[in-house]
């Protein structure tokens, strides 16, 4: 009987830890998507231009999208679109995709960029999209 009871005191508490990181991950990204909506509008006040965005693979080929925008860091792997949604550019290889091009999936935005990543290289959103528009 105490097994039981542990185990649903545990999946109670699994439950509560993981709605609360899904708030939490909600509350960032609507945080961050204001930010692009306000990057969009002042890079549009600006006459920042867009420009087809171009996916890119693990191995470096380059992919034709639907997409326009606007890159937001120097090995262009994430931008936004021209209405305002968040794309991660790297995608896996694919043979038909070097011949049809790809539709990359937006995301949800994160204030941190590359956050937990291996590299080392996050930065905080807004500072990308300040640069980008600093940068004409």
């Amino acid at each position: 009987m105490a097994d039981d009871d542990w185990q649903s005191q545990r999946a109670r508490a699994v439950a509560h830890h993981g709605a609360e990181l899904d708030r939490r991950r909600a509350a960032e990204a609507a945080q961050a998507t204001g930010l692009i909506e306000r990057f969009v509008a002042d890079a549009r006040a600006a006459g920042l231009p867009t420009a087809p965005l171009r996916a890119r693979s693990y191995n470096g080929r380059s992919y034709r999208t639907p997409l326009h925008g606007w890159y937001l860091n120097s090995d262009r792997t994430i931008a936004v679109s021209d209405d305002g949604r968040y794309y991660s550019l790297l995608v896996p290889p694919s043979a038909t995709g070097w011949l049809t091009g790809v539709t990359p999936q937006p995301q949800a935005p994160r204030l941190i960029v590359g956050e937990g990543a291996r590299d080392g290289e996050s930065l905080p959103l807004a500072r990308l999209l300040q640069q980008r528009l600093e940068a004409g």
